[in-house]
């Protein structure tokens, strides 16, 4: 049997969004404005509940940690990309790689989980109002905050072990802006099998558990805000949870595109845009959505305000 010599590669070249020079600079200045508001938006919504009595429900409480993964996994992948525009090489080593991979696959998982438990949230603050304090207790709340961070943590620590165990020994060169499943598994030259059965039993399971839920949760609601008479009774019910409904819609509706289409219509050009809507967007438009749609966040901001005006 003829022996293949493998060489370990010790650091991958990312090719990045785009290798047009004339564009780097407008890119730079383009992302930096929206990691920007991304960051002032997401550490502002956390402190903002933080300070503000009235915000102290289990609502805000999952809104409060959905901020905090938006910031950390939009901090993972764009500070890398910003640096990237700028550097004439585009390096970045294999443990790095590793690290990026593992804690952007952690909190875009936390996220996901996080909407599922603030749809079973919403479903009980509207269809058993007189019992939504005894089921959503803050022991009830932390519990499902911390079981949310752990299952993200364990998912992707079991991507990430069988991804790095694969040889990469024809190139080093992924053709994307950060370590990503798709192009790592398209370098490697081992046997990827069963990388795709695990992919698939994995993101097929949280997926459509954490769709099951929000699915279900919303079902229920519609049916419970028909049920209400008056106009404006329905128009408040809905609006306590029209935010979440659009985060949800976003967030699931970019994943869904990106990883359920046909294998024969993917491009990595095309991929390397949708990433960046999931990867750089969505963390800077959930503060943004949260905050416009929400007139508690709203007034809970002019008082935060007045309060700084006036010392």
């Amino acid at each position: 049997m003829a022996m293949v010599n493998y060489t370990t590669v010790s650091e991958f070249l990312l090719l990045g969004l785009t290798d047009q020079p004339e564009l780097q600079i407008p890119l730079f200045v383009i992302f930096l404005g929206i990691y920007a508001v991304g960051l002032v938006g997401n550490l502002g919504m956390i402190v903002l509940i933080v300070i503000d009595s009235q915000l102290h429900t289990p609502m805000y409480f999952f809104l409060c940690h959905l901020a905090f993964a938006d910031f950390c996994y939009s901090t993972v992948i764009t500070p890398k990309m910003l640096v990237n525009f700028l550097a004439d090489v585009n390096i970045i080593s294999f443990q790095g790689c590793a690290v990026q991979f593992y804690f952007f696959g952690s909190f875009a998982g936390i996220e996901g989980f996080l909407l599922a438990v603030m749809a079973y949230d919403r479903y009980n603050a509207i269809c058993n109002p007189l019992l939504y304090k005894a089921i959503m207790s803050w022991k009830v709340c932390t519990s499902l905050v911390i079981a949310s961070f752990l299952a993200g943590f364990m998912n992707a620590a079991i991507h990430t072990y069988f991804t790095f165990q694969l040889q990469f020994c024809d190139s080093n060169r992924i053709n994307h802006f950060f370590c990503d499943t798709p192009p790592l598994l398209a370098l490697s030259c081992s046997d990827i099998h069963i990388n795709l059965i695990i992919i698939f039993i994995f993101a097929s399971f949280n997926e459509l558990s954490c769709l099951f839920v929000i699915l279900i949760s919303y079902i229920y609601i519609l049916s419970a805000i028909l049920r209400i008479t008056s106009s404006e009774g329905r128009r408040k019910a809905f609006s306590t949870c029209a935010s979440h409904l659009l985060a949800v819609t976003i967030f699931f509706g970019t994943i869904l595109f990106m990883y359920l289409r046909p294998s024969s219509s993917h491009s990595m050009e095309q991929d390397k845009i949708v990433s960046v809507f999931y990867t750089v967007v969505i963390p800077m438009l959930n503060p943004l959505i949260y905050s416009l749609r929400n007139r508690e966040v709203k007034d809970a901001l002019r008082k935060a305000v007045s309060r700084k005006t006036f010392f």
